[in-house]
């Protein structure tokens, strides 16, 4: 297995690029490359940032180019359910661009020559990262729904829960991932951490859980994940 590890922001993967061994950086398409090992386990490391395009692309410069086997995207997301709450994680069984509509020429969310509306994820990679995740915090797994807007407003998290009632989180990347890994056939998983409630509250909220605790999430998750 080669690892590629992506996330958006720099604090979903604080404390991964000190724990890799024999780190060695590579600038490639105006991102950095970390490679190493994370707890004997092939890596490569880097930073997304925000949104479907920005993901997809450095999803497949990490194949294309490093040559990873299987890919996780770790990062936080709103809450998408009543049942979710900040603090919690949820794992991603399948994910859907919610902003994607190519209708009347296709069914709205279906992604035009997949014949697919949501992508699923890898069976073995999820299993395991949920149970990576399990002791630290309560863990739910589904469908989460990725678009390029950021959640921020009652209105428009009610209007996603209408269209896609079984979505439990909502983020920016993790559906444009997994297309790409689809079609490269590249075992992914996603996994988000719940900060915020993708409301009128949720920029403040959303700033001050990523400066806080979004790190220590990851780290902890990542690490259980890799060690044997």
């Amino acid at each position: 297995m080669r690892l590629g590890i992506i996330s958006a922001l720099a604090e979903e993967q604080h404390g991964l690029l000190e724990a890799l061994q024999s780190p060695a950086k590579h600038v490639h398409g105006m991102r950095e490359y970390t490679t190493g090992k994370l707890w004997e386990i092939d890596a490569v490391c880097v930073l997304s940032r925000i949104g479907k395009v920005a993901a997809a692309m450095t999803a497949a410069i990490l194949v294309e180019k490093f040559g990873v086997t299987h890919i996780i995207f770790t990062g936080v997301a709103g809450s998408g359910d009543k049942n979710v709450h900040v603090g919690d994680i949820v794992v991603a069984e399948s994910l859907v661009q919610h902003d994607f509509d190519a209708s009347p020429l296709f069914p709205k969310f279906e992604i035009p020559l997949t014949g697919l509306s949501s992508f699923a994820t890898d069976v073995a990679l999820t299993e395991k990262l949920a149970d990576a995740a399990a002791p630290f915090t309560r863990v739910h797994r589904g469908l989460i729904a990725s678009g390029d807007q950021f959640i921020g407003k009652l209105t428009q998290i009610q209007a996603v829960k209408a269209a896609l009632p079984a979505v439990l989180a909502v983020e920016m990347e993790g559906a444009a991932v997994a297309q790409v890994c689809f079609e490269l056939g590249i075992p992914f998983a996603v996994i988000r951490t719940i900060s915020d409630n993708a409301n009128d509250d949720a920029a403040v909220d959303f700033m001050h859980f990523i400066k806080t605790v979004a790190s220590r999430y990851a780290f902890d998750v990542i690490r259980n994940f890799c060690k044997p």
